[in-house]
């Protein structure tokens, strides 16, 4: 069934895990309770991906905008993310999921920095399925890093500025190897890209859902992936209809 799935696609799923602190809220719990739930309901969908046919699964964990909010916040999510890496990873690598993570590193906590280490060395021969985490990571930034890569080969003379081009730009950022997005996911209810993948979104059918990230399940990936499924992807050429 999933290399029947996956010969439709999508290969390229990535989820706006958006909704946590409503879901807390609503219950009269403090936020970090969402955070937890949601870290349960994204166990539940790495689970299902491989079985939809997913290559790469990327989720958004952490923003480099999301430095703004409370100390004790961001405190409890870098908490979490330690947890998930290590509590996780024996099952991540019997699943056959390479862990990667994509954004900037410096200025993480020096326990996440070396949780990610141990998670990508465990994992870098496992082939089933990539699961790329975004950690303090932002669009823009990663284009602005990618452009300064280039620009410092340029005055190295290993490239001249009419070597730039799409594929020169999308092997400098930190997706490089990975093919571009096919499904954007958001949970909770909004409709914006909050600064994530924006150039490996270039394509993508977008996909936005009122659940909030804690109650999202694999019945609803599959439902996205439905939706999917019944688009025609042009690429800027003419469709059947036309």
């Amino acid at each position: 069934m999933a290399e029947a799935q996956a010969a439709t696609g999508p290969r390229h799923v990535a989820i706006i895990m958006d909704g946590n602190g409503r879901w807390a809220r609503r219950r009269g719990l403090p936020r970090a309770f969402g955070h937890r739930a949601g870290v349960e309901a994204l166990r539940e969908i790495v689970r299902a991906a491989p079985e939809q046919g997913i290559e790469v699964l990327t989720v958004y964990a952490f923003s480099t905008e999301n430095w703004r909010r409370p100390k004790a916040e961001v405190d409890e999510l870098m908490r979490l993310l330690v947890e998930f890496l290590d509590s996780d990873l024996p099952d991540l690598v019997r699943e056959g999921a390479r862990v990667r993570i994509i954004g900037e590193r410096r200025g993480l906590p020096a326990d996440a920095q070396a949780a990610i280490v141990r998670a990508e060395a465990a994992t870098s021969a496992n082939a089933r399925m990539n699961l790329v985490i975004a950690l303090n990571y932002g669009a823009r930034q990663e284009l602005v890093e990618a452009a300064r890569r280039l620009a410092k080969r340029v005055a190295a003379g290993e490239l001249t500025p009419e070597d730039i081009d799409a594929a020169a730009v999308a092997g400098e950022l930190w997706t490089a190897g990975l093919p571009d997005v096919d499904l954007l996911i958001r949970s909770g209810g909004e409709r914006r890209l909050s600064n994530f993948l924006l150039w490996q979104c270039v394509y993508a059918e977008l996909y936005f859902c009122d659940v909030l990230w804690p109650d999202f399940r694999p019945e609803h990936l599959v439902e996205a992936i439905s939706y999917y499924r019944t688009r025609e992807r042009r690429f800027g050429g003419l469709g059947s209809g036309n």
